[in-house]
């Protein structure tokens, strides 16, 4: 799933290659893409792309006089982007392509989704904030005045693992599965430990590894083209996809607890003082 980095390298390549030209057709592909009825897709042809913005996950596309239009990837969801699109509309079917949004040079780019699950969003809205998930998004953890504080204060009222809170989009908008391990990885920290048990220095522990990890991929994903972006991440990551690989800081085999629809990966020396946390699934297939 794109998380922040890579969101905010496409919201870079975007603004490069978008703004300032004019969009002539939004073709909706799949179905189940498009979340909104009103605007209409066809609300947003003729008008100029001003500005790409991120919230989040979330890509805006803003025009000026018209709607936005802004899109969650989801897991399986990517843009593919193209110097030339190719001729006539795109046949409707059980391909990957989405929606398709061309330009008046000819150009323009993809929305593909790889996968069974349909979690793809596209919205066409007056506003951002009628967006259901923008509008309940927590602050960003790169912004300026994300300071220290505010990171404790957010985790003062949470009674849960670490984990799901660096996840929840409505306290720290824009970190996943991915960074959620490296962050903890890099803070050489349990993803089981609970918030309400975190100390002042375990605190500050976490939110620099918070604004270091998230700043180093940025960085690392900065101007790299959006086609490279996928293997851009997976180069850069050291515990999260990486099951049975030495850890990088001490060489400890990197562990995986697996869920229903989900996994995470941690090295038992760096974060659980070496016990392999219990694995919920395998051991429910054991009994």
């Amino acid at each position: 799933m794109p998380e922040l980095p890579e969101v905010e390298a496409l919201k870079d390549f975007l603004t490069e290659n978008l703004v300032g030209h004019e969009i002539v057709r939004v073709l909706p592909v799949a179905v189940s893409v498009l979340k909104t009825y009103d605007p209409p897709v066809t609300a947003l042809e003729g008008h100029e792309v001003t500005a790409v913005r991120r919230h989040g996950k979330f890509l805006d596309l803003e025009t000026g006089g018209g709607p936005h239009l802004v899109t969650h990837l989801a897991r399986g969801g990517w843009l593919q982007w193209r110097d030339r699109l190719p001729d006539g509309p795109p046949r409707p079917g059980k391909g990957p392509l989405a929606l398709r949004v061309a330009l008046e040079t000819g150009a323009g780019f993809d929305l593909t989704e790889a996968g069974t699950q349909k979690r793809l969003a596209v919205y066409v809205a007056r506003d951002p904030r009628e967006v259901p998930g923008v509008a309940r998004l927590g602050p960003d953890p790169l912004a300026d005045d994300f300071d220290e504080e505010r990171f404790a204060r957010l985790l003062a009222g949470e009674r849960r693992q670490i984990k799901g809170a660096l996840r929840d989009q409505g306290l720290i908008a824009g970190v996943g599965n991915a960074y959620s391990d490296e962050i903890l990885h890099a803070a050489r920290m349990s993803p089981f430990k609970r918030t309400a048990a975190l100390t002042e220095e375990e605190i500050a522990g976490l939110y620099a590894a918070l604004r270091t990890t998230l700043t180093e991929a940025v960085e690392r994903s900065r101007g790299v083209a959006a086609g490279r972006l996928k293997a851009e991440k997976k180069s850069g990551l050291r515990v999260h996809g990486r099951t049975g690989e030495p850890c990088p800081v001490c060489g400890d085999t990197v562990r995986e607890v697996s869920f229903s629809d989900s996994s995470l990966q941690y090295c038992p020396t760096c974060q659980t003082g070496g016990r392999p946390l219990a694995d919920r699934r395998l051991s429910r297939l054991l009994k």
